[in-house]
């Protein structure tokens, strides 16, 4: 059994890889969803992360598809106490930015989605600046007082918008973030590392990095020549062109032979091992695509190893 990590200064505990829900309503049907669920959970998974955005973009879709997914497998597998789920504000066509008014019209929608009573994470999904951050912390506060949320995190914030988060929720007692997502990964370093990570650092906040395979990329089956069926193909082609991801690809290659692992394992590892990082997030369309994934939970590298993909993604 994979022991479960403490999420920063939170009572949750989670496994050390969060199933990222982007594809569920997307790339994965309602079928298909709850195969790849049962599977994750079935391997000791217990984190569940996904938006109430999830997944608009798709002609059809309204936005929500994903959390109504998750909602009816939790209903028909009766596990709701066994999964932490982890939601995000801020980008739903109907629940659009941070007012407060909207904050918690937007928790209420999600609830619903969810078929449940309470949210255990609840994400500000993109930060904006000109809505002060006390109306955001108050009403995710009262969120909090309500019981609708457990505990509150920021996704895509900047370090200065993040520490005037803390400080007044320190200075006035209200909730305080326990938790980041930043996009971080091997080939995506410069948004994450310096003053945001000191900062997390610092407040004991738990990191949750999403993109953590930038987008398939870091799963190694993108190569000189090959063609991958994908939806985010594209995005995950683009770090084939540079030098730094074929000098990342090189040393996954060689981190991979020695321990006989999968590249995309490595990758995952190697983000593990980052100070702050609780559990990177990462999504599979089918069951076929989690043993890669989930084997994160047994891999340690070592120092070498992880200096090896350190320098190679410089």
């Amino acid at each position: 059994m994979t022991s479960l990590r403490k999420l920063g200064q939170s009572d949750l505990e989670v496994f050390p890889l969060a199933l990222g829900g982007n594809v569920f309503g997307w790339t994965a049907d309602r079928n298909r969803s709850f195969a790849v669920l049962d599977a994750y959970a079935a391997a000791g998974g217990n984190f569940v992360d996904t938006a109430d955005s999830y997944s608009a973009w798709i002609e059809g879709n309204h936005g929500g598809e994903s959390e109504t997914i998750i909602g009816e497998w939790i209903k028909e597998r009766g596990n709701r106490s066994d999964v932490v789920i982890a939601t995000k504000v801020s980008q739903h066509p109907d629940f659009k930015g941070l007012s407060a008014a909207n904050i918690k019209a937007a928790a209420d929608a999600s609830l619903k989605r969810l078929g449940t009573d309470h949210i255990d994470l609840y994400y500000t999904h993109f930060d904006q600046p000109e809505v002060p951050v006390e109306e955001i912390i108050g009403a995710l506060d009262e969120l909090v007082r309500a019981g609708k949320v457990r505990q509150i995190g920021a996704s895509n914030i900047s370090a200065e918008r993040l520490k005037a988060s803390l400080e007044f929720s320190e200075r006035e007692g209200l909730a305080r973030y326990v938790a980041l997502q930043p996009h971080y990964n091997l080939v995506s370093r410069d948004t994450y590392e310096g003053e945001l990570r000191d900062l997390a650092e610092r407040a004991g906040l738990a990191a949750m990095p999403y993109f953590a395979l930038a987008s398939g990329f870091l799963t190694g089956k993108y190569r000189p020549g090959a063609t991958v069926d994908s939806a985010r193909a594209e995005g995950a082609a683009k770090h084939l062109a540079t030098e730094r991801g074929q000098k990342v690809l090189t040393a996954l290659d060689e981190v991979a032979r020695a321990h006989d692992a999968e590249v995309a394992t490595v990758a995952l590892a190697w983000l593990a091992a980052q100070p702050t990082v609780a559990a990177p997030i990462a999504s599979a369309r089918t069951v076929e695509q989690l043993p890669a994934l989930l084997a994160v939970a047994g891999l340690r590298l070592t120092d070498d190893e992880i200096g090896k993909l350190t320098q190679a993604s410089a």
